[in-house]
Formats: structure tokens, C-alpha cells, sequence
């Protein structure tokens, strides 16, 4: 009995550093995936900016033309 509760107990450690191990890079790869989400939705909302600045900025020049050509035809 003794020998059998030792034989149990020399080849559980390795197990249980294995499973630690597994869960350790398990644990990194979905740091990463986190880090990756957050950078693409940084450059989401920086590209809906940067849209938003350009169709607001073609809007006006659509104005400044409109109000150009009321001008020419009074």
C-alpha cells in the first residue's frame, strides 16, 4: 500500500506541472488575442474618425459650392 501511495505521488508531480504549464500558455495566447482585439478596435474608431473629418469636410466644400453657384445664377 505504501508503495503504491509513493509511486502515485513520484508521478503526479510531473503531471500536475504539465497541466500548470498548459494552462500557463493557455492563459498567454488569450492575453494576446485580448491585446489584438483592443489595437483593432483602436484603429476601427481611428478610421471612423478620420471617415467622419472627411465627409464632413466634403460636405462643406458640397455648401461653399451650392451657395457659389446661387451666387452666379443672381
Amino acid at each position: 500500500m505504501t508503495g503504491t501511495i509513493a509511486v502515485i505521488m513520484i508521478f503526479s508531480i510531473p503531471i500536475i506541472a504539465i497541466v500548470t504549464d498548459h494552462f500557463q500558455k493557455q492563459s498567454k495566447v488569450k492575453q494576446k488575442m485580448i491585446q489584438d482585439q483592443l489595437e483593432l478596435e483602436r484603429l476601427k474608431h481611428e478610421n471612423y474618425l478620420i471617415e467622419t473629418q472627411k465627409m464632413r469636410l466634403e460636405l462643406e466644400k458640397m455648401q461653399i459650392g451650392d451657395s457659389n453657384n446661387d451666387k452666379k445664377i443672381l
